[in-house]
């Protein structure tokens, strides 16, 4: 990990299922800092869930209000900031996480995502015929924007709490190098 700023906060990206909000919680928890998702927000700003905006205006309508969010969030200290899996595919995005937290990516197998999510209604990009295939497409198209990270974890054989511990490790690490 090399970093040329002092991170102020912990920023989750990677795909649903990874395991952002649950690891992110806890990881929020170990440094005692607030916990913040960024599908959440947008939901509770806009009283609508994200398949309704989706269904009514469309994805480019949805990633235009997580780029706003994203810029709001800059001017936060002490937070745990769990993104929705698409967010870091716009530059834009994945800059200005970077500009003021620590990015970093929870990475799962395709299979490992679909068990994690299959049951879960409120999937927008899974309402598809063929749900395990557009997983592994998306999962594809989004890997090189999920590998711009800080930090990259596998969360496959991991538990929450290891996840969490080393995300947790990994900021104190890069907050003590930057003193």
């Amino acid at each position: 990990m090399q970093i040329n700023r002092p991170p102020a906060n912990v920023a989750l990206i990677g795909f649903m299922g990874a395991g952002k909000t649950s690891v992110g919680r806890l990881v929020a928890e170990n440094l005692g800092f607030e916990f913040l998702d960024t599908d959440e927000l947008i939901q509770s700003r806009t009283g609508r869930t994200i398949a309704d905006i989706f269904a009514k205006e469309g994805e480019s309508a949805f990633r235009a209000l997580e780029k706003q969010m994203v810029q709001e969030l800059s001017a936060r200290e002490k937070t745990v900031i769990s993104t929705g899996g698409g967010l870091p595919t716009n530059a834009d995005n994945l800059k200005a996480l970077k500009s003021y937290a620590l990015v970093v990516c929870l990475w799962a197998s395709p299979e490992k995502i679909w068990e994690r999510v299959r049951n879960q209604s409120h999937r927008p990009l899974l309402h598809d015929a063929d749900p395990q295939k557009k997983i592994r497409e998306l999962l594809a198209a989004r890997e090189p924007f999920y590998k711009q990270a800080d930090v990259l974890i596998n969360t496959d054989l991991r538990s929450v709490r290891e996840a969490a511990q080393q995300i947790a490790l990994q900021f104190k690490l890069a907050t003590r190098a930057k003193r």
